[in-house]
């Protein structure tokens, strides 16, 4: 798509204060990258807008106005930073994408991202912004991470167990001197063999001892978050796993050991084998919204006289509001169905190969167009380099004065520094989404061999990537919207291929 002055061009700039834009450019610096991009494409910027508001929902007032403006025919480009700039929402993204297929919008310009008018470049767009949301969908991820650091460190996350206190002051879990030894003299009892888990319970409550719940300690309890919790003897467990802790303990693992070999011989608890549950948590319910759980059911045939066991997902039946008539539906039936789901969003192996030849020549002509960019910059450095030991040398030599002198250097070492952090941006910047998106496109080339196979685990983690929490299940059958990039494959013609670059 070819531009020049004839065409106008809205420079669209935002900036919101989600903590995913925290290190995307400022507005300023958006702006003045933007007039510095535009004055080189030789492009006519009919107004420059700026909003400061998250693309994560739609409803921008000023996105909005801006493509109602272009529909009027007010402008037919806009210029931005990156996609994500303008949309991180599939509705806000499919306006765009609409637009540029009814001719409304016939040119998209961003210094970070290549895009064309083609069915190929329209494909990548859709990706970009999928793109886009799946950073703010990391963001969960981040917490977890930082969750899972705090108990590489040897910190319990959440709240202490009774016998100890959450110190705000230094973000630690610290002793209670009061209820500690109660706790300690509790475990004391117990390893003597002389006494039940309801006389604990009673000992306790005697004490002022209650649970987090405001109520006395009932039996299960007082058995498995007291009696069995290896914090109190210097460990915790976190996601069913142990691991050491920097708390200080209030017993010995000699006398954890001793209530432990107690409670073992009080009771042998017995539970069932675990039954695979693969789909569990996957789908919610279309009639009342409720989640989609899993039971075994055991059937006998009479005419072989033989039982066999299936596993049947139904609805929770939770909801107050809706009374749900909803029945059974088989996991094999629930497997071909979500199957056929993930076959529809799979990427044909020729789209695959050709677009990671088009990523292939992408990243060598990005890699061309950073080094012309550094070096130029760099250039301009060393001629600021030049000027510096000039001006020091005309400053020795008495030939400029002290004050003038100083502004110069100053203005001199500001604009090198602008210079070494735009270097170091487009060193950074300049690729960062390739390796994502040939991550996305392996990912979805191998759909289909994960949709005919027999691993359930796996097929669920790529629906959960694929469909996120818009699966659902009425009368018998799984339905569900895909996210992006995943939909625009969902929508992609069945036979046809991509057309030559």
């Amino acid at each position: 798509m070819e531009n020049n002055l004839s065409q106008k061009f809205f420079l669209y700039a935002r900036k919101s204060t989600d903590v995913e834009d925290k290190q995307i450019l400022s507005i300023e610096a958006q702006l003045v990258e933007l007039r510095e991009y535009a004055a080189r494409e030789k492009l006519f910027i009919v107004e420059e807008l700026i909003e400061k508001q998250s693309a994560k929902i739609p409803g921008r007032p000023l996105f909005n106005l801006m493509l109602e403006r272009i529909e009027k025919e007010e402008a037919s480009g806009i210029v931005s930073w990156h996609p994500d700039r303008l949309a991180r929402n599939s509705v806000d993204g499919g306006k765009l994408i609409y637009l540029i297929d009814t001719g409304k919008i016939q040119a998209l310009k961003f210094p970070q991202f290549w895009f064309e008018a083609t069915p190929q470049g329209k494909f990548m767009l859709n990706i970009a912004f999928g793109q886009s949301k799946y950073f703010v969908d990391s963001l969960s991820e981040n917490t977890k991470r930082g969750l899972r650091q705090k108990v590489r460190r040897g910190e319990m996350p959440g709240l202490a167990p009774v016998g100890y206190i959450n110190d705000s002051r230094t973000k630690t879990i610290a002793v209670d001197k009061r209820k500690a030894p109660i706790v300690k003299k509790a475990f004391e009892m117990f390893a003597t063999g002389n006494y039940r888990i309801l006389d604990i319970a009673d000992f306790l409550a005697k004490n002022g001892l209650i649970s987090k719940t405001g109520n006395n300690w009932k039996i299960d309890r007082v058995s498995r978050q007291i009696l069995s919790n290896p914090f109190y003897y210097g460990h915790f467990r976190y996601l069913r796993e142990i691991h050491e802790g920097v708390q200080e303990p209030i017993i010995a693992k000699k006398l954890f050991d001793a209530v432990q070999l107690v409670l073992n011989k009080r009771s042998k608890p017995w539970s069932k084998p675990r039954v695979p549950k693969p789909y569990l948590g996957l789908f919610r319910c279309g009639e009342c919204g409720m989640m989609i759980t899993a039971e075994q059911k055991l059937k006998y045939y009479k005419h072989t006289d033989h039982h066999a066991t299936y596993m049947y997902y139904r609805c929770t039946k939770k909801s107050k509001l809706v009374k749900c008539d909803q029945s059974y539906t088989r996991q094999e039936e629930l497997d071909s169905q979500l199957s056929k789901m993930i076959m529809k969003v799979s990427l044909r192996q020729d789209w695959a190969s050709k677009m990671l030849e088009k990523l292939d020549v992408e990243k060598i002509e990005l890699a061309h167009s950073c080094g012309a960019f550094v070096g130029e910059k760099r250039e301009e450095i060393r001629a600021i380099n030049s000027k510096l030991q000039r001006l020091l040398d005309s400053y020795l030599d008495q030939d400029v004065d002290r004050e003038s002198y100083l502004v110069k250097k100053e203005n001199l070492l500001s604009s090198k520094k602008t210079l070494e952090e735009q270097i170091a941006r487009i060193q950074q910047t300049h690729n960062a989404w390739l390796e994502p998106m040939r991550n996305w496109i392996i990912e979805a080339a191998g759909a289909a061999n994960i949709a005919g196979g027999k691993d359930l685990e796996a097929k669920k983690v790529l629906a959960q990537k694929i469909f996120g929490s818009n699966l659902i299940l009425s009368d018998q059958k799984a339905q569900g919207d895909a996210l992006i990039p995943w939909a625009a494959l969902r929508a992609a013609p069945p036979t046809r291929g991509l057309e030559p670059v």
